[in-house]
């Protein structure tokens, strides 16, 4: 369901928010869907515990997530049923603005980058 990079260089509690704010904002996270248990995510990513109940409760404290006695984390009903693609886009601003700040240091040009974006899209998705 998530993918956790510690090599990223980013928190693995902010890629894990992140995801789910993404998630949320893309209609795959549904009001009502269970996440998985903090325990079941620690194991599966190999990861302290500690860590995914920062991620929950940072996302809780937000808003975008329930937490009710004795059951999963849920994701707690939204005001719009739907975000607009533009605002879905500014989830992805941070990213895409690391990301162009990384060829410029790299000495990339705008025309190879974009070149291999197209072909990331364009690969079948793992």
């Amino acid at each position: 369901m998530f993918t956790l990079n510690p090599n990223s260089g980013i928190p693995i509690y902010r890629q894990l928010v992140e995801q789910v704010r993404r998630m949320i904002a893309g209609g795959q996270l549904q009001a009502g869907h269970e996440l998985p248990s903090v325990r079941e995510l620690a194991v599966e990513h190999a990861v302290n515990p500690m860590t995914i109940s920062k991620a929950y409760s940072l996302l809780e404290v937000e808003g975008l997530l329930i937490r009710q006695r004795g059951k999963p984390m849920q994701i707690a009903p939204q005001k719009k049923s739907q975000l607009t693609e533009q605002a879905r886009l500014q989830h992805l601003q941070p990213q895409l603005e690391q990301l162009v700040m990384a060829a410029r240091q790299l000495e990339i040009s705008d025309a190879q980058l974009i070149s291999s974006l197209q072909k990331l899209l364009e690969s079948p998705a793992e």
